[in-house]
């Protein structure tokens, strides 16, 4: 395209990354619905608001946010540092951001299911003798498989489409940190309409891939 040999590697980048990020953000996501289930009144309000808030803010102030955070003048950043460990433009910032714009979709999914159980069944568990943390592993993770899984489903599409806050935290390195969204930027960028294309036509199809799972996924719940 354009003359130019095409490099595979932000596809590889772009899975690599969603998946490890999904992963990430299940197991934040799931631990956060729990935790926010157990609170009651203002500070129930306050801590999902923290937590969704991710969700509505633009992208570049989430790439502020983190870079801030693990920035090499912050506490954290120097801390990672003298351990030998660098975020900033790294392929490990990418999994950061990915998990970051995840996370909201996965919570509130697993949030919603959560709040589905009938209470009663958990009521009766508890009558029963069985401990906190059996409930929720025998309990409440299976019942909320479903939604679970959607929301799992939709934060892997959220974060192989990441692109504001993962150019700003991890930049554009071919091969490290260049993933499909950004490869189509730069190559629009550069002119090269041809391969900026057929990235767009490469996530199109992988997005219209999660809509179809997302559909049969519900059709077998109901």
């Amino acid at each position: 395209m354009d003359g130019l040999p095409i490099d595979w590697s932000p596809l590889l980048v772009s899975f690599k990354t969603s998946i490890v990020a999904t992963v990430i953000a299940f197991f934040f996501g799931v631990v956060a619905a729990r935790l926010v289930l157990r609170l009651r009144g203002r500070t129930q309000a306050i801590l999902d608001g923290v937590f969704t808030l991710p969700m509505v803010l633009p992208p570049t102030v989430l790439g502020f946010f983190l870079l801030v955070i693990f920035g090499r003048n912050s506490p954290i950043g120097r801390l990672l540092m003298e351990i030998g460990i660098r975020i900033i433009f790294s392929w490990e910032a990418t999994v950061i951001a990915a998990a970051v714009v995840a996370f909201p979709l996965i919570y509130k999914t697993v949030r919603a299911s959560f709040e589905q159980i009938d209470p009663t069944v958990l009521q009766a568990a508890r009558t029963l003798g069985l401990p906190e943390y059996l409930i929720f592993f025998r309990i409440m993770i299976p019942m909320a498989w479903s939604g679970a899984a959607a929301g799992s489903i939709l934060g892997f599409a959220r974060a192989l489409g990441e692109f504001g806050a993962t150019l700003m935290i991890a930049g554009n390195i071919p091969g490290r940190t260049q993933t499909i969204p950004i490869a189509i930027f730069f190559s629009a960028e550069g002119g090269h309409m041809d391969l900026a294309l057929m990235w767009v036509l490469i996530i199109v199809a992988i997005s219209f891939s999660v809509i179809i799972a997302m559909n049969l996924l519900g059709r077998r719940k109901g």
